[in-house]
């Protein structure tokens, strides 16, 4: 399909194969190449005001990530596999390619960043620039978990938990538990717009979503794990662009700039007057830092 998208400006949706799973990306823009990635429980219209800007200067891809959004929804498998971020990377090159970029700056926010980490391993002739938002390498945030960590985060545990019991318990009510998941993330009054919560409440409503979700956070768990660990020395090669939202538990808990000088060789960075989406709730300082460090 191609089509208009309602959510960023001049931009077009596409449906795109990935080694057979189905895609949903959005491209506007000309210029060098950039592809941002998205968190949970967002979708790519979390860009809605970071993108367009962008696409004044580069050619902007915004995609969905497997298990999100208007993507396919493909089945866990054995360990989790099918969520594994390795996975998720190689939707992304595939994404990239079929619309005609080799090599892009990647930009993620949340599980994003986790994808764009990954990504930046297993494909480093691929990525030009990294930035990634709000987080610390994810081998990091659980072998550092403290009890004020495990509370604030505490989805990073219940998610994990064993088929079906997140997913029916998500079911019961699912708009309560994203309201309650965003509000408590988000510190700028109004973010998300009552157009974004509607748009990720319409997806977080397909029980394949919130399936999809928790298979996420078990890969993280677990083949994450023993991916990150047979890479822990090691180091991303490109230059790398660290934000994250001063009142939020990331930037409370690590010294983000230290924790991706260890995965690293070029790290840059620094906080934001909010919480943890930065993009939704600071988008003209993230458009600005995102100019400068993509140049």
């Amino acid at each position: 399909m191609t089509a208009r998208d309602p959510f960023l400006p001049g931009f077009t949706l596409h449906d795109i194969d990935a080694d057979g799973v189905r895609i949903r990306a959005a491209a506007g823009g000309s210029g060098p190449p950039v592809l941002l990635l998205h968190g949970h429980p967002q979708t790519h219209a979390t860009w809605h005001a970071v993108a367009p800007r962008l696409g004044e200067r580069f050619s902007v891809v915004a995609m969905d990530l497997r298990g999100y959004g208007d993507s396919d929804k493909p089945p866990g498998g054995e360990g989790h596999a099918a969520y594994a971020k390795r996975a998720m990377a190689a939707d992304a090159v595939a994404v990239m390619r079929a619309l005609g970029h080799e090599s892009f700056a990647v930009v993620g926010h949340d599980r994003g960043g986790r994808v764009a980490h990954r990504l930046a391993l297993d494909h480093p002739a691929a990525v030009s620039r990294l930035a990634v938002f709000d987080i610390a390498p994810t081998a990091t945030m659980y072998a550092r978990t403290d009890k004020a960590f495990a509370t604030a985060y505490f989805w990073w545990f219940f998610l994990i938990q064993p088929a079906p019991l997140p997913e029916r318990l998500i079911g019961a009510d699912p708009e309560f538990f994203l309201r309650t998941h965003l509000e408590g993330q988000s510190k700028t009054p109004g973010c998300p717009s009552p157009e974004l919560f509607a748009e990720y409440l319409r997806v977080y409503r397909d029980p394949a979503t919130r399936h999809a979700i928790c298979e996420d956070y078990r890969a993280a768990a677990t083949i994450d794990l023993a991916h990150d660990a047979a890479d822990a020395e090691a180091r991303i090669a490109a230059p790398l662009l660290a934000l994250w939202g001063a009142r939020g538990i990331v930037g409370r808990t690590y010294d983000v700039l230290e924790t991706w000088r260890e995965k690293a060789r070029d790290v840059r960075g620094r906080a934001l007057d909010c919480g943890h989406t930065l993009q939704e709730e600071r988008p003209d300082e993230v458009s600005a830092a995102l100019l400068d460090f993509l140049g």
